[in-house]
């Protein structure tokens, strides 16, 4: 179906004229108007002058507006694909920034979890190594007993040896006793050292 066909006749500078074209009525006659508006401007800004020199002059300058508003239009167009350029690029910034975050929490929850384990067993392992300084300080005091029954019996032995009873049967119980408590108190110092050396590891994990 073919466009209608609107027929205005207009005035431009003192002189009718019959348009026809399918915009609307009043479109042609703004078109007309500017057109007559900017012969005028010319006319007076140079004098007068023949009709065709007028028309020539108004054809350069609307051409010339044209030309100006193509420009600036490609000019806006470059400004919004680029501004259509930087709102893609920011919400692809937004979205690598939101997983960042979610990925920073994911990593704090577990790092926090390890941290928890960890201060559990640190927890135990005090707890372990409270006891073997009670162990140990027991030892000690068990080594102390020792050493004071051992110089106790030392001299008892020394005792004996002096009255010249180192045939008789007590002499000989008391021998026997002092090389099982001498034997004892070795065992002792050798599981001592054991448990201070336990203790010089669980310190330097606590610590």
């Amino acid at each position: 179906m073919a466009d209608n066909i609107n027929k205005v006749s207009v005035r431009i500078h003192g002189q009718e004229y019959t348009i026809s074209g399918t915009k609307s009525r009043e479109y042609i006659i703004k078109v007309a108007d500017h057109v007559d508006r900017i012969m005028r401007e010319i006319s007076a800004g140079i004098g007068g002058g023949p009709l065709s020199q007028l028309a020539v002059l108004s054809a350069v300058n609307i051409t010339d507006d044209y030309f100006t508003y193509m420009d600036s239009q490609k000019s806006r167009d470059q400004e919004k694909a680029e501004l259509e350029n930087n709102i893609e690029r920011y919400k692809q910034l937004w979205e690598e920034a939101k997983q960042n975050f979610l990925n920073y929490k994911e990593d704090a929850k577990v790092t926090n979890e390890q941290k928890e384990g960890l201060q559990i067993k640190l927890n135990a392992k005090s707890i372990e190594y409270d006891n073997l300084l009670k162990a140990a300080a027991a030892k000690d005091e068990k080594i102390v007993a020792l050493e004071t029954k051992i110089e106790d019996l030392s001299k008892r032995i020394q005792y004996r040896e002096d009255e010249e009873l180192n045939s008789s049967e007590a002499f000989k119980d008391l021998e026997d006793k002092y090389k099982e408590i001498e034997g004892s108190y070795f065992e002792l110092q050798m599981e001592n050292i054991k448990v201070k050396g336990e203790l010089e590891r669980y310190k330097k994990i606590v610590d």
